[in-house]
């Protein structure tokens, strides 16, 4: 009899995946996102219609290389989703006040001892972010 199941040893030898190289979020309004995204310090990598009326954004931070990609949202990509997108910075403190300043929804700055300072935003769409403290 044979197993439906791939033998475990080639599963763990075998490499399908090498990275993650975007993660996409739909947004109403590309330009003011990308600026936005750009303000908090991500950089853009590329700017293109790839098809009319398709225009893809890829926007990361620096030295980075999974990037974040913009598309405009509509039917099949509602806004107001939760991206699952974990950014990082060097001082969540301020990374909170300067969200916060903007007229964000920014959640709780969550300062556990167990875990880095971290929290959650969402952009003009509705769209959650988390921010974590990477001291690295």
């Amino acid at each position: 009899m044979s197993s439906a199941r791939p033998d475990r040893r080639n599963r763990m030898t075998t490499k399908t995946f090498s990275r993650v190289l975007t993660v996409a979020i739909p947004v109403s309004d590309q330009d003011r996102t990308k600026s936005f995204l750009q303000d908090l310090g991500l950089e853009e990598r590329l700017d293109r219609e790839l098809q009319p009326g398709f225009r893809w954004i890829e926007l990361a931070p620096p030295g980075g290389d999974t990037t974040v990609s913009l598309v405009k949202a509509g039917g099949d990509l509602p806004t107001g989703i939760d991206t699952g997108v974990r950014l990082a910075t060097p001082d969540a403190r301020a990374a909170h006040a300067r969200i916060s300043g903007l007229g964000l929804e920014v959640g709780e700055l969550l300062d556990w001892e167990t875990a880095p300072l971290m929290f959650a935003f969402r952009d003009f769409d509705g769209n959650r972010f988390y921010v974590t403290q990477d001291d690295g």
